[in-house]
């Protein structure tokens, strides 16, 4: 089953650390995209590792606008993939890593239906935070489209969460400014509203486009809303500070070492 077939290759990129071919031709549309995804999350979830919540992806129109899609996509997160503030990345941990700056949401309450609402989302919100995701590539050199990201469970790789937790408030999602610092140098910068013009609105879509696929947002749930700034290529040995204001500070570091 190509599905299945298709899967494995990219499981195998993670085991072995070598990227592989895009995926796209051997995919017909969305629907089967998701449908490799779901066949590696399956993989995870029998050897035990833990779904923990969800990240979105491709929120900004620019991004939309390079890969040819109108819409975001989404991806699955694991317990053993989340870290705190201060984590260093071990090599090969993730591929061909980059790095965005996002605001996370932990939700108290479950979430679905097909007219979920950025209130909604404020509701069912326990507290926001800072975070930075920790992107990655199973295909080589990011040569990607719509189809290999999805299948590619959204890019994911890890995510890096800050100390302080905040009370979601509506317009301030929006104003929340970042400033991202590699090797104490400015490269990217950016605000909330960047996230399909407020982070709550991502994680409305995220709900709705769940619901329609059977699934909801539980309570429990971390969801990585989107980027907020361009996405930064990580080096061996780099390290990073990633600004929130008064959301607090996120630092990571991609230790060199092997």
């Amino acid at each position: 089953m190509i599905t299945m077939e298709i899967a494995n290759r990219i499981l195998r990129a993670y085991e072995t650390g070598e990227p592989i071919a895009p995926v796209r031709d051997e995919i017909s549309g969305l629907a089967a995209a998701y449908a490799v995804q779901r066949a590696t999350l399956d993989v995870w979830v029998k050897a035990g590792r833990k779904p923990a919540g969800h990240k979105i992806g491709l929120t900004s129109k620019a991004v939309q606008d390079q890969l040819g899609v109108r819409e975001p996509d989404y991806g699955t997160l694991l317990g053993d993939m989340i870290l705190e503030s201060g984590a260093q990345i071990a090599p090969q941990a993730v591929l061909q890593p980059r790095i965005e700056p996002e605001v996370a949401f932990m939700l108290k309450a479950d979430i679905e239906g097909s007219k979920v609402t950025a209130d909604d989302v404020i509701a069912a919100t326990d507290y926001v935070m800072a975070a930075v995701e920790v992107c990655g590539s199973r295909i080589r050199g990011w040569d990607i489209r719509f189809e290999d990201t999805i299948a590619d469970n959204a890019s994911s790789g890890l995510v890096v969460v800050g100390t302080k937790r905040h009370k979601p408030v509506h317009a301030q999602l929006a104003e929340v400014a970042v400033r991202v610092r590699k090797d104490d140098t400015v490269c990217a910068e950016g605000k909330g509203a960047a996230c399909l013009g407020n982070p709550a609105n991502a994680v409305a879509w995220l709900a709705i486009t769940l619901t329609g696929h059977g699934r909801r947002l539980q309570a429990g749930d971390l969801v990585m809303s989107g980027a907020m700034a361009k996405m930064v290529p990580a080096d061996p040995g780099s390290d990073f500070s990633v600004d929130f204001g008064t959301f607090g500070t996120v630092t990571l570091g991609f230790n060199h070492r092997k």
